[in-house]
């Protein structure tokens, strides 16, 4: 089994179709362990706080998907364990902490980020934390 960590652009796909759902389905298998740090869930929440007040959800269609959400297989770690390591990161690489906690994870785990966000892959590849990191559309 391959662990992998996933973030909120990754979940958001699970749910909604748009550019690369299908891929990011597909980690949805028992073939992977999936980890994020805890804050995905203000993220997930955020997410669905967006789409309300963008009207493309009403309220309780953003409740059902929090609540479908924290059903998911989605082993989550303590935030502050990793925040040290998660600044440095953010430092080094000039991206968000938010980012580098969920960069962090995957290299305390010595696994791979999955993410949709291609900016953030992009601007990490040409940097030693670029193995880490793997757009969703490139996992097989």
């Amino acid at each position: 089994m391959t662990t992998l960590v996933v973030d909120a652009s990754v979940v958001a796909k699970w749910f909604f179709p748009e550019l690369y759902s299908s891929q990011s389905r597909r980690l949805l298998s028992a073939r992977y362990t999936l980890l994020a740090p805890d804050l995905i869930w203000s993220e997930v929440g955020n997410i669905a706080w967006k789409r309300v007040r963008r009207g493309e959800m009403q309220a309780d269609e953003a409740a059902q998907f929090v609540a479908d959400v924290v059903r998911l297989p989605l082993d989550t770690v303590a935030s502050h364990g990793l925040l040290a390591p998660a600044l440095e990161l953010a430092l080094a690489t000039d991206r968000t902490l938010y980012d580098c906690l969920y960069l962090a994870l995957a290299i305390d785990r010595q696994s791979r980020l999955v993410t949709a966000d291609e900016r953030f892959v992009n601007a990490l590849s040409a940097t030693p934390f670029g193995r880490r990191v793997r757009h969703v559309a490139k996992i097989r």
